[in-house]
């Protein structure tokens, strides 16, 4: 297999809505941006070099389009040239990254677009004159709709009974830690330009914010957005041909789906798929699980909810199961931490633009490898790797891992 790396980043910023663009329009956006992004990078390449594309674009009803990939291929003028379409829930992005990765690692392709788009609030509800019924319902079909769904599933109630069976098993997140990671990514996101909900709170803040789903506060809870974000992936002999300065090669990709009805897993309040998903990611890179705190420099993680992140500090890794809670209150995902989480502000402070989500969480971790993340750069990089976490679908059943280097960690 040929090795891969990242050669360029686009990334659009994160709205509420975008009133003056269809979403083959912020996928252009976001391609123009990765390409140029490229050639600032010393590739000198344009569209036309691209030899094939991995569309992330999770819902029919939010583009108002069965197959969008097809229009959004033909606004990008990629005619002609093969194009897949991946949707798997809120872990769509990560899963385009992978299948991106393998059309170049495979040699199918030596460059490859990799493009996650979303446009979700022109859905409408003509009853209510808003567009948030429909989302909703637009994601509650991914529920089983033979008994899930009648009885009222959500994505905040589906997550909400793992965190509150991780709570009983383990004693955390308790509501006030949960606050924690909420006050770090909004506030994260105050540096990121590019984020839709970047503010400056207190726990008190999200502890008084309404109830979603007990105990899910409003500001525990990522906002659905509109968003588009491109990677353009290449092969070794292709990135000594174009002179790239800086790749960010992928040394570990792994996903892994588990059991869709959570009543099935042996434990509730475990997200199996993100701890088979990481430890095999990790060993395709070369590190190990109970020390990749000590090996990775950042991680951008999932955190659709507060609750979610903090169990993933424990599925990933980070620390051992019942402790995530006490490592952020004790500053360990902070900025200035021992592993810093969701600099960019993750899902909560940057948005959720579902297709997109997963390709700028890896666009955000490469970009801190390269030292190119503006002002929420880290200070200091010191072991040239970072981790891309996605997770999504009914009752969290998919997980991705992309694990990244840069070329002074590689040498």
């Amino acid at each position: 297999m040929s090795k891969v790396a990242i050669i360029g980043v686009g990334i659009t910023p994160f709205r509420a809505r975008y009133l003056d663009k269809t979403y083959f329009e912020l996928a252009y956006d976001a391609t123009k941006l990765a390409l140029e992004d490229a050639n600032k990078n010393g590739a000198s390449i344009t569209h036309k070099d691209l030899e094939s594309t991995v569309y992330g674009i999770y819902n029919e009803l939010f583009e108002r389009q069965f197959m969008p990939d097809i229009f959004t291929n033909s606004y990008l003028g990629m005619n002609n040239k093969p194009g897949t379409r991946i949707a798997s829930g809120g872990a769509t992005g990560g899963y385009t990254v992978r299948m991106a990765y393998a059309e170049v690692a495979s040699g199918l392709s030596d460059l490859c677009l990799c493009l996650g788009v979303e446009k979700c609030n022109d859905c409408y509800d003509y009853q209510t004159g808003t567009t948030t019924p429909e989302v909703l319902n637009a994601i509650a079909y991914s529920a089983d709709m033979t008994y899930e769904y009648p009885m009222g599933m959500m994505a905040a109630s589906s997550y909400v009974s793992m965190v509150n069976a991780h709570y009983e098993e383990f004693g955390n997140p308790t509501e006030e830690q949960m606050a924690l990671v909420s006050v770090k990514n909004h506030g994260n996101a105050i540096n990121n330009p590019k984020a839709q909900s970047p503010m400056k709170i207190t726990v008190e803040d999200v502890m008084n914010s309404r109830i979603i789903c007990y105990p899910f506060k409003m500001l525990d809870c990522c906002l659905y957005s509109e968003a588009s974000a491109a990677l353009i992936l290449a092969n070794e002999e292709k990135i000594k041909e174009l002179k790239v300065e800086k790749p960010i090669w992928i040394t570990g990709v792994a996903a892994a789906n588990t059991d869709c009805f959570i009543g099935n897993r042996e434990s509730i309040g475990r997200l199996y798929s993100n701890i088979f998903a990481a430890k095999a990611a990790y060993k395709m890179a070369g590190l190990d699980y109970d020390k990749i705190k000590e090996q990775i420099d950042v991680a951008e993680l999932h955190d659709a909810f507060s609750g979610q992140e903090v169990i993933s500090y424990e599925e990933l890794g980070f620390v051992p199961f019942g402790e995530g809670g006490k490592w952020i209150e004790n500053g360990g995902p902070m900025m200035d931490g021992e592993l810093p989480c969701c600099p960019c502000g993750g899902l909560i402070g940057c948005g959720h633009a579902v297709g997109a989500t997963g390709i700028m969480s890896t666009g955000e971790a490469a970009l801190q490898l390269r030292g190119d993340a503006g002002k929420h750069q880290l200070k200091t990089i010191e072991n040239g790797r970072a981790l891309a976490h996605s997770i999504g679908g009914p009752g969290a059943a998919y997980a991705a891992i992309i694990v990244m280097e840069n070329e002074e960690a590689r040498k």
